[in-house]
């Protein structure tokens, strides 16, 4: 079922049970919206700003709207983020239209994911990690308008010698998953779990059943190729026989590419920027590889990505040959290159003699909003026009010059980004005009984090910056207040302030006193609340709580880190909370006023499910002018998803029934195959109603129309396993009124 342009996202805060029919209420509702115009330093319009970035991505091709055109497939390993664009399908043209509406439909993945047709049935099918090996997700798509994926292996085995054992790839093992022996089935390469040899594990379905619907493998070779990867780099030794004993031990970490039909394989590895190219003298049979490329393709630049690069084949410009992508693999996100880490070759050959040729090392990425390894996003205005502009700081930018001095360890240079608002008060636009403010990078610190206020009463806004070793930097406002903002260190380490590490400060007047005082967030998730006790002209900072409100962001589930973002806000004369977390899911506090050792009500940890990537950082502000507050969502992938706040959805004044009046049955739930709504104490005969049934995109995936409201029975064999909201408009007497519940749906 294909969405608008707008994904509409019911945000739902307070509501008394999270499962069962209690009544909801609505502070906020937003939708995710693309219409703001972004653009780069040189005034051209980006095709892609809002979509979050890109680090360390794989990349598959799949049908996604059943045009019969391949689509592109995107999996950032760097919070697990599926993306999804629709291609055009245009010779030689490459144009792809950013699709998130696919997303919701591919089941949670990890670490590594292809999409492969296994069954020949001309819709891919997912092989993806899971603990111990590969599990597979298979396409069983009836509806052309949707997919829908059901688990059909948990873990596949393979028979090894007389044990029948998972297929051992590991999280750090990208595998080949390609027909080898050329009968049709889908076969799988990967390293032994201990290192230096690749096992050939031969799938036997073509030769069990004649078909390719099962997935039933035997390890026909544990030293396919003959060659063997030396334990301690990434060089290869060829021509190498195969020894159980006294063999060496490498370390973990490869990616394959079977290039052609000849079985060439390109190998990236953990540590190295990379490819080599293993051309094979043998046949598919009995594969031999006799000679070795290792500034793969050497015809043109070679790839040179740090680090552990990973080679996907795909047809970019719809000329009916596979173009290469290579990206990082790397797991580890302080070692991986960011910003330009997506590098694009046309093949200017055919399939099976390809000539690569480098054209660019930020495919997509040039088109959106990407600050390298994390976005937190900061609205204000440095320029003094009334609009809010929009400060982006950042974990940091790989710094390729320290790992060229051969240290594993990779070191980041953070930088804050400054989009100036060009648009109006009705129409906001972005566009760069720095991605250095103030020069920041030239002090060489990592997850700088700005806030801006006028804290000695000069009338200029100072700026506060937060950084990884939990320090705060303080900048005094050199302008003359009417120009816009210019700043310089004043401070390195502003009045000793130290919460650790990762401070995401915010100042904000707290206690009503017309004093700013200072929030900061922190690593370990908490808020520290230091109280401004000093004078209007001479700010003193002191720390009068550690855990500001009972506030804990950290998930001990995903993480032993909670890497608080808050960001605090005023709607309808009233202190709100949002926070960003290392879950990437967004928290939403209140009850804040006077509360701050008591605790503020946490009315939703995870803002209906959002997510747009790990660590996530919030920004709120009226950025059209509507009176409703707008939301700017970061995340570690160094990107930005923007959400218009809509007041259409907000319904804080709409009467709702109560207990009082009517009791709403609503059973069983969570629900299976069906779902029955009793309205009770209520003049049956009199109550006309609209049933809506809306998922949590805000699609309305079911709408009923009943002149007679008792006890309604409606199906839901036919939905997805989800959470949604069952909405009824109710005509009782001539008088309109309207009800909500949540519903959870678990097949």
């Amino acid at each position: 079922m294909a969405l608008s342009k707008y994904l509409m996202l019911l945000f739902i805060f307070s509501f008394t049970n999270v499962l069962f029919s209690q009544n909801i209420y609505h502070d906020f509702s937003f939708q995710k919206n693309f219409d703001i115009l972004v653009k780069n330093e040189k005034g051209i319009p980006l095709k892609y700003p809002w979509i979050g970035g890109l680090n360390s991505c794989q990349f598959s091709e799949i049908d996604l709207n059943n045009d019969g055109v391949k689509d592109l497939f995107v999996f950032d390993r760097h919070g697990n983020k599926v993306l999804t664009f629709l291609n055009k399908g245009i010779k030689d043209s490459i144009d792809y239209i950013y699709a998130p509406e696919y997303e919701k439909y591919f089941p949670p993945l990890q670490d590594w994911v292809q999409l492969l047709d296994f069954n020949h049935d001309g819709k891919e099918d997912i092989f993806t990690y899971t603990n111990g090996g590969v599990a597979v997700y298979k396409n069983v798509s009836t509806d052309p308008n949707e997919l829908k994926f059901t688990l059909f292996k948990p873990l596949i085995n393979s028979q090894q010698g007389k044990i029948n054992a998972n297929l051992l790839v590991t999280s750090v093992d990208y595998p080949g998953i390609v027909d080898i022996d050329k009968d049709g089935d889908l076969d799988i390469l990967t390293f032994f779990g201990l290192g230096s040899f690749v096992q050939y594990h031969k799938n036997m379905s073509f030769e069990k059943y004649g078909n390719y619907d099962s997935l039933i493998y035997i390890m026909k070779s544990s030293n396919w190729g003959n060659f063997a990867e030396s334990p301690a780099s990434n060089q290869l030794k060829l021509d190498t026989v195969f020894y159980f004993y006294n063999r060496p031990t490498k370390h973990t970490g490869s990616t394959f590419l079977i290039l052609n039909s000849n079985n060439d394989l390109v190998l990236g590895d953990v540590g190295y920027p990379n490819l080599i190219k293993l051309k094979n003298g043998g046949n598919k049979d009995s594969c031999y590889f006799i000679s070795q490329d290792t500034a793969f393709p050497s015809n043109t630049k070679p790839v040179h990505l740090y680090s552990f690069p990973l080679a996907c084949l795909i047809d970019v410009n719809n000329d009916g040959v596979k173009d290469l992508l290579v990206s990082s693999f790397e797991p580890g996100l302080q070692t991986a290159e960011n910003k330009n880490s997506i590098w694009y070759y046309k093949n200017s050959g055919s399939n099976d003699i390809p000539g690569f040729n480098y054209i660019k090392s930020n495919f997509l990425q040039e088109d959106m909003i990407d600050n390298g390894s994390g976005a937190y996003p900061v609205l204000y205005d440095y320029n003094h026009d009334g609009l809010l502009d929009l400060f982006i700081g950042n974990y940091g930018y790989f710094d390729t010059a320290w790992f060229d001095t051969g240290y594993l360890d990779s070191r980041f240079i953070s930088k804050i980004s400054l989009y100036k608002n060009t648009g109006t008060l009705k129409k906001p636009e972005f566009t760069l005009v720095t991605d250095d403010f103030a020069g920041l990078s030239s002090f060489k610190q990592t997850a700088l984090y700005p806030t801006f206020g006028d804290i000695n009463h000069d009338g200029k806004n100072e700026m506060l910056v937060g950084r990884a070793d939990g320090r705060i930097m303080y900048f005094s406002n050199i302008s003359d207040g009417e120009n816009p903002d210019e700043f310089v260190l004043a401070d390195s380490a502003f009045q000793k302030i130290d919460v650790g590490q990762f401070s995401t400060p915010q100042l904000v007047d707290m206690n009503n006193d017309s004093l700013l005082d200072l929030v900061i967030g922190e690593k370990g998730g908490k808020l520290h609340y230091y109280e401004n006790t000093g004078t209007s002209a001479n700010p003193v900072f002191t720390l009068k709580n550690d855990s500001l409100g009972k506030v804990d962001v950290t998930d001990y589930n995903r993480s032993w880190y909670g890497y608080s973002v808050p960001c605090f806000f005023k709607y309808n004369n009233k202190i709100k909370l949002f926070t960003g977390s290392e879950t990437g899911f967004i928290g939403y506090y209140k009850n804040i006023e006077n509360n701050f050792n008591n605790g503020f009500t946490l009315a939703e940890n995870q803002l209906i499910y959002i997510y747009e990537g790990i660590r996530s950082g919030v920004a709120v502000g009226d950025l059209d002018n509507d009176g409703i507050p707008d939301m700017i969502v970061g995340n570690y992938r160094g990107g930005l998803s923007f959400y218009k706040g809509d007041s259409s959805l907000i319904f804080d004044n709409i009467k709702q029934y109560t207990q009082d009046t009517v009791l709403l049955n609503v059973y069983p739930n969570p629900a299976n195959q069906n779902v029955v709504l009793s309205l009770q104490d209520a003049s049956k005969t009199n109550t006309k109603a609209i049933i809506s049934l809306i998922n949590l995109y805000g699609e309305i995936v079911f709408t009923e129309s009943v002149e007679s409201f008792e006890n309604i029975t409606l199906q839901t064999n036919s939905f997805a396993n989800g959470l949604y909201f069952i909405k009824i408009d109710l005509t009782e007497n001539n008088k309109n009124k309207m009800i909500t519940r949540k519903l959870l749906i678990n097949h």
